[in-house]
């Protein structure tokens, strides 16, 4: 907290507008050099309000921030005068970085206090306020180890070290490398040090304190306090502890030193005491372990904390609370006599690390994270998909050869229970499908060139008890596996080679989840063979979204500190996994990978894509029933590009990357336009809704009209239970469909309703009609929207319909 002096206040106004000007500078300079599609990188905190200005300026920027200090706690944060305007300026920018997740989470704690919008736990939808909906990411900087590791074997180095050792003469020797500066703990290591002289005297003789302080913000009265402070206790040392023998116990130098030297008083160092109240990352500590590379037996790190550092070598220093000045004297202690093998073993640790995460690889992971978060975002839409154009839908879907058809089932046609606040702790529920449900299914994925893959984020087990003895091809598990119809065997979507290193985190995941299982009443874990999930179904909401976010803190701050599995959160449920095992890239895999034989024939040549693979199938209609996680979406976008009929290319071309922008978004129809015009894809996404919480998950049309839709939610333009009850009534005693399309009370058939002529023959150059669908009225990165289980069910009803009533009448005309 700054202090409240006179006239702090009256000059704060003057500043805040030199560094708004300040701000606007940076951004001129930028526009004179600025491109389309360039990628603009702010670091630091002098420059929050560049976001917010660039983007007013070019409304289309790649934006990245990074923040190289600590992001204070919101209860501190939000003290500044200015705090709204410096919290929307950074919701401007695509990607936000922080060293360690405690700063990021700070940075949406002063969200949640300071606005109303959407928080997620890696996100903020500020697109209500003229932001973007922005990606946070943890990104620890590094060094470059070679710098210090070269040095060590040049000439005037090794000639330093030798005159080191030799003033030093056998003395241990505890090395301190700070900036002059408030936050680095200068006063509370000197204190310290003073402690453990106190309580170890036989030291004082045999161990002396290098203390370099560099000088820094001179004229500020503050530095100028904590020079003196500093003086005065460097003076109490010497004072109580030098002897005529051995001379003083701390040798202080206010000043900086060159490269050289800093490396040799570096590979010198027997202890490197860091003692920072707040920093961001300290990168003096990595620059320790790196210039004791080949040292027998290497230094110690004694590392409060407080730093950034900690979360990465904690396991490699010893971690003090530098207020604790008994704690940091008995850490003073142990590090001066401990042995060779514990010594070693905590640098090879610390080493190990530096080397893998370097500056190189801090701006590489920056960038990455950059390039995603705004690939991300030109994918968003900003408005509700439209609705399904229901009858559109059914007439190309009758009028289609080759069909494909995926579904998540469970997620789609089996809608979840009402969430009491006060649910008991119980073992999860089984699914089940109704018999006429089921029946249409199988007829659908019965009829000859249609067919079904039926997919889940559940268990193999848990979609065999739904979906066994329909012809489909089944893929849970988030599609990692899959199963043919007829066969037993799973087969993988993901080779072993992209999942390597998995075990180091799933023992550590599972631990965590197992921990917040025993403490979450009405959660579950479940484990797949490459992914935990945790779900918290039967939660408390308010409870449970709180574990839930405890969770993730110990994810990234545990098992996922230094790996690279990812972090999937959805409805009520958490899921890590590799990166390999995407919905996405699975699913393109078991796509490619089972088209029938003939017509991989018919492909000559190994470098054709995957569109090319499926525009030969002939597919003219494919439908994609989903919803997912966010982190899932990009499922809509392969899905449509690997039959988009506007994408298909020549056969000797190979298929664009699924990486490109995404299709251009609709905006919301009228009911009538929604009839009239054309499907592209169809998407939807929200909340789940259901009964009572019962032994199984049984569907039926509930009786009465239609729910009101929400405010701002279009209503569905066809009736409560459409079209699929008008057409089964019409084929009541010509198919072994039973025509139970409405429940109990669901009221009469409406007056049955002419169909589409038959379909006329196409060629198989004809284009595909491509659907992406997912449930609710909410944002989603599809094209479509049913809002209600029931109406899905209700169209997968009309689709067995029309198939069947297609089949008769073939049947008539042969």
């Amino acid at each position: 907290m700054p202090p409240f002096d006179k006239g702090v206040n009256e000059c704060s106004t003057g500043q805040w507008e030199a560094y708004k000007k300040a701000n606007e500078l940076f951004v001129e300079a930028i526009l004179q050099v600025y491109e389309d599609d360039d990628y603009v990188w702010v670091h630091d905190y002098h420059l929050m309000l560049v976001p917010k200005y660039l983007r007013d300026e070019k409304p289309d920027s790649n934006v990245g921030w990074f923040l190289h200090t600590p992001f204070p706690s919101a209860e501190v944060f939000r003290t500044l005068p200015w705090r709204q305007e410096i919290v929307e300026s950074l919701l401007h920018a695509n990607l936000l970085g922080f060293h360690v997740y405690d700063y990021l989470r700070h940075f949406l704690s002063s969200c949640v206090q300071l606005t109303s919008l959407e928080i997620q736990s890696h996100s903020v939808d500020a697109t209500s306020i003229g932001g973007c909906i922005v990606t946070c990411a943890t990104v620890p900087i590094g060094i470059s180890p070679s710098e210090f590791t070269d040095a060590l074997d040049r000439a005037n180095v090794k000639q330093h070290i030798d005159f080191l050792k030799e003033q030093y003469n056998g003395r241990k020797v505890i090395l301190g490398v700070d900036r002059l500066d408030y936050t680095k703990g200068i006063p509370h290591k000197l204190m310290a040090f003073d402690c453990f002289l106190d309580l170890h005297p036989d030291w004082a003789s045999k161990c002396v304190l290098v203390q370099l302080a560099v000088p820094s913000r001179r004229d500020v009265p503050e530095y100028q306090k904590l020079q003196r402070q500093v003086h005065e206790l460097v003076g109490q040392i010497c004072g109580k502890h030098s002897k005529l023998e051995t001379g003083v116990p701390v040798i202080y130098l206010d000043k900086s030193m060159s490269f050289d030297d800093l490396v040799a008083l570096y590979q010198v160092a027997d202890v490197a005491l860091i003692t920072a109240l707040r920093d961001g990352m300290n990168l003096v500590s990595y620059e320790f372990i790196a210039s004791h590379k080949n040292k027998e037996p290497p230094g110690v790190l004694i590392l409060s904390e407080f730093t950034g550092a900690a979360q990465s070598l904690g396991a490699g220093a010893i971690r003090v609370n530098p207020w604790n000045l008994q704690e940091t004297a008995n850490a003073i202690h142990d590090a001066l006599e401990m042995s060779d093998e514990d010594r070693a073993a905590l640098h090879n640790y610390a080493y190990q690390y530096l080397c893998e995460h370097t500056a190189q690889k801090w701006a590489e992971t920056f960038l990455q994270c950059l390039q995603e978060a705004c690939s991300d975002l030109m994918e968003v839409t900003a408005e509700v998909p439209p609705l399904l154009p229901y009858e559109e839908l059914l007439l190309e879907w009758s009028e289609s050869k080759r069909r494909l058809l995926i579904i998540d089932l469970l997620e789609c046609l089996v809608p979840a229970k009402k969430r009491s606040s006060t649910q008991p702790r119980r073992p999860p529920k089984a699914f089940s499908l109704p018999a006429e449900l089921r029946q249409c299914l199988h007829t659908i994925a019965s009829h000859e060139n249609t067919t079904v893959v039926i997919t889940s984020d559940k268990s193999r087990q848990t979609l065999l008890r739904v979906a066994e003895g329909l012809p489909v091809i089944l893929a849970p598990e988030g599609c990692c596996v899959y199963r043919l119809p007829g066969q037993t065997e799973w087969s993988k979507l993901v080779e072993d080679g992209d999942v390597d290193g998995r075990e180091e985190w799933m023992d550590g995941v599972k631990s965590v989840f197992d921990y917040f299982r025993e403490r979450t009443p009405g959660s579950h874990v479940e484990k797949q063979d490459y992914q935990y999930r945790w779900y918290w179904d039967n939660a408390q909401f308010d409870f449970g979204s709180a574990q839930a976010r405890e969770v993730l803190i110990h994810l990234w701050a545990g098992p996922l500190v230094n790996s690279e599995a990812e972090v999937v959160v959805g409805d009520r449920s958490i899921a890590v996994r590799p990166h390999a095992c995407s919905r996405a890239a699975c699913l393109e895999r078991l796509l490619l990978r089972e088209l029938p034989d003939e017509v991989l024939q018919r492909i000559s040549g190994a470098a054709a894509g995957a569109i090319v693979l499926l525009a030969s199938l002939g597919i003219d209609f494919a439908l994609c029933f989903a919803v997912v996680p966010h982190r899932d979406e990009d499922v809509f976008e392969a899905f449509e590009r690997l039959l988009q009929d506007d994408l298909e290319p020549s056969p000797n071309s190979p298929g664009p990357p699924l990486t490109e922008e995404g299709p251009d978004f609709q905006e919301p129809q009228s009911s009538d336009e929604q009839l009239s015009s054309p499907p592209r894809s169809a998407v939807a996404s929200g909340d789940h809704a259901g009964g009572e919480t019962e032994s199984k998950w049984v569907l039926h049309t509930p009786p009465g009209p239609a729910p009101s839709p929400n405010p701002g939610e279009p209503p569905p333009p066809y009736d409560w239970v459409p079209t699929a009850q008008r057409e089964l009534a019409e084929l009541e005693g010509q198919s072994q469909l039973t025509p139970h399309v409405l429940a109990e009370g669901g009221g009469s058939a409406p007056p049955a309703m002419q169909l589409p002529p038959a379909p006329s023959e196409c060629s198989d150059d004809a284009p595909a009609s491509v659907y992406t669908l997912s449930l609710g009225m909410k944002k989603t990165k599809a094209q479509h929207a049913l809002p209600h289980p029931y109406h899905v069910q209700n169209l997968i009803r009309a689709m067995a319909a029309r198939l069947a009533q297609k089949q008769e009448a073939d049947h008539h005309g042969s």
